[in-house]
């Protein structure tokens, strides 16, 4: 007996075997749009659309990393010594690009 959520375009994108606050919708589980979301859910189609939201989850976790340091929730330093390095690198071509972008736009002509 699955619980459905849908996406913004009302197509089911998970299935919970218990109601919860996203997936508050019953269907049966000979529903048409429960069978189809089945068959589409292979392993290898689910490891697929997590790989898919890694970079999504990669800047929000670096976003989540710049406000508890600037709420002194801790320190940069508290973090181990590889993860600074990355976070560190990870600024500096974020502000290589962002520099790059200032300098040429989509308007300049430079050809």
């Amino acid at each position: 007996m699955p619980y459905v959520s849908r996406d913004e375009n009302g197509r089911i994108n998970g299935i919970s075997e218990r109601q919860t606050r996203i997936a508050a919708e019953f269907l049966p589980t000979s529903d048409s749009e429960v069978q189809a979301f089945v068959r589409g859910a292979s392993p290898d189609t689910m490891r697929q659309r997590l790989s898919g939201t890694d970079t999504e989850m990669a800047r929000i976790t670096e976003d989540l990393i710049d406000v508890l340091i600037a709420r002194n929730i801790i320190n940069f330093t508290d973090l181990p010594i590889q993860a600074q390095k990355k976070l560190v690198a990870r600024q500096k071509i974020r502000r290589n690009l962002s520099a790059l972008s200032n300098l040429v736009s989509d308007s300049d002509d430079i050809f």
